[in-house]
């Protein structure tokens, strides 16, 4: 039994601090529908003391103004402290949002560290100032921290996330204000504690659980120099419409539709271990979960029958039960989102090979089982619109020509794979494709290289020295004619 944990107060500039409301958030189980935390509710005002803070700590403290070693520093005992708290930390988050806790500890707790130390590596790498010759005279062309940053995470992998953010955001020597969603405040505390402990100066990071209005005032406040958002399309196009009154910087990390290619080719005795891996991943609650399987015609009654057994073997259950490979969805909201696109599905006339509904003893709890659509036309809503749930759809190709037109037609451009005897030629086929992310006879997140989406999915990028330079502006120092570097005055 999950025990109930409260919060009476807010994590403000490296402080615990009470709240200025008088509002709080109850925490849910998805598994037992039963109340299980409570937290305070951040106000605009709790906003306003936070960014008086991150301001403070970044236009006159020691923050931005240290070594990058001494920065480092920082946050390698934020990740080691990780480590040693992992398991806590996976309870929490599966207890919240029914993420399964044996992925729990490898995707929402050892994966934020791993998310810290690659950021580590790239800090340590970046050019942060490098001299040129210009086309008038020598240039020194220099990267600093941007400022304040608003960092504004989801319920779906909140860790992950928030490190995903805070990494580079701490280690060029920005100030942050973390915005956790409501379905899932209780593991910010844990971060916030480690924080603490970690030595992140007085002002430099403040934690807000709040909800939609008390984020978008934090989005809209002009003491914020840029708004780092994962969520929704329609929740991140209005990040970008209140961000655009001030001119704040954005990066969107939003949703996706992602095309998984059976090549002709392909061992599906590899295939589809892998494809129900990134098909059912979180619950079907990821948005780079590969969620539309193209699969050539040939083979197309071989795949669907490999598909759908497979499906029907996933364990549905107690997301903290370790034998558990899909526990339940984060809300009944999200639980009734699934049932109507199944059912939206069968009316528009596909057919449903695997799931199609709530499990057998699980009626109590937002479960709903792993479901395999077969029969999908690409024009179909279950094929274009994200259901972040664990819903998949099985659409058959002739050529490779239709199967690269068939994953590009789609608002959404995030992640893709495709499944092939030859890798090489897996990689010409990634090529063709307009997605941020690809995965040829695998299923990863690299955190060297740079995460992010095309069209809908999202401007900007994550990880690597592209996720880095997002938190950094470009200052260009013009010096005089003749002038060598290194030269004195």
């Amino acid at each position: 039994m999950t025990e109930f944990v409260e919060h009476g107060k807010l994590f403000i500039g490296g402080e615990w601090a009470d709240p200025l409301g008088t509002e709080t958030i109850e925490v849910v189980s998805p598994h037992t529908e039963q109340v299980i935390g409570r937290v305070p509710h951040a106000s605009r005002e709790d906003v306003d003391r936070a960014v008086a803070a991150a301001r403070q700590a970044f236009d006159q403290g020691p923050w931005p103004r240290m070594g990058l070693d001494e920065r480092i520093a920082v946050v390698t005992r934020i990740k080691d402290a990780i480590a040693v708290r992992h398991e806590e930390i996976a309870r929490s988050i599966s207890s919240q949002n029914g993420s399964p806790y044996s992925w729990s500890v490898l995707a929402q707790a050892l994966g934020p560290m791993m998310v810290y130390d690659a950021a580590v590596t790239v800090a340590r790498e970046f050019t942060y100032e490098e001299y040129r010759q210009g086309v008038l005279g020598p240039i020194v062309v220099r990267r600093e921290p941007v400022g304040v940053v608003a960092a504004v995470v989801p319920w779906n992998v909140p860790q992950f996330v928030a490190a995903a953010k805070l990494g580079p955001a701490l280690l060029a020597g920005c100030s942050v204000i973390l915005k956790p969603s409501p379905e899932s405040p209780l593991d910010s505390y844990l971060l916030a504690e480690i924080a603490a402990e970690a030595g992140v100066p007085e002002g430099v990071l403040s934690v807000l659980p709040a909800d939609r209005e008390v984020s978008e005032y934090l989005v809209g406040h002009p003491g914020v120099d840029k708004v780092a958002f994962t969520g929704s399309v329609a929740a991140g196009k209005r990040v970008m419409e209140v961000a655009a009154r001030n001119l704040t910087r954005v990066t969107l990390e939003l949703g996706g539709k992602s095309a998984a290619v059976i090549l002709p080719d392909a061992d599906l005795a590899t295939a589809v271990p892998g494809l129900v891996q990134s098909a059912w991943v979180n619950n079907g609650q990821a948005c780079v979960a590969q969620t539309r399987i193209l699969a050539p015609r040939s083979r197309y009654d071989e795949v669907a029958e490999a598909l759908a057994a497979a499906a029907g073997a996933l364990v549905v259950g107690d997301p903290l039960d370790p034998a558990t490979q899909v526990g339940p969805l984060v809300a009944r909201r999200q639980q009734q989102r699934s049932l109507d696109y199944i059912r939206l599905g069968q009316e528009e006339g596909a057919k449903v090979l695997a799931g199609g509904g709530v499990p057998r003893g699980q009626e109590r709890g937002w479960y709903v089982e792993p479901t395999l659509f077969g029969d999908v036309d690409n024009g179909m809503r279950i094929a274009r619109e994200e259901i972040f749930g664990p819903v998949v759809c099985l659409l058959p190709y002739g050529t490779e020509e239709e199967a690269a037109a068939i994953a590009d037609d789609s608002d959404y451009g995030l992640s893709g794979s495709v499944w092939t005897a030859d890798v090489e030629h897996g990689i010409d086929f990634a090529r063709r494709v307009r997605t941020g992310t690809y995965n040829v006879n695998t299923f990863s997140l690299d955190m060297m290289g740079p995460f992010g989406g095309y069209k809908n999915s999202g401007l900007g990028r994550e990880f690597g020295p592209e996720g880095l330079g997002e938190y950094l502006e470009h200052k260009m120092i013009h010096l005089p004619a003749g002038h060598q570097p290194g030269a004195g005055a």
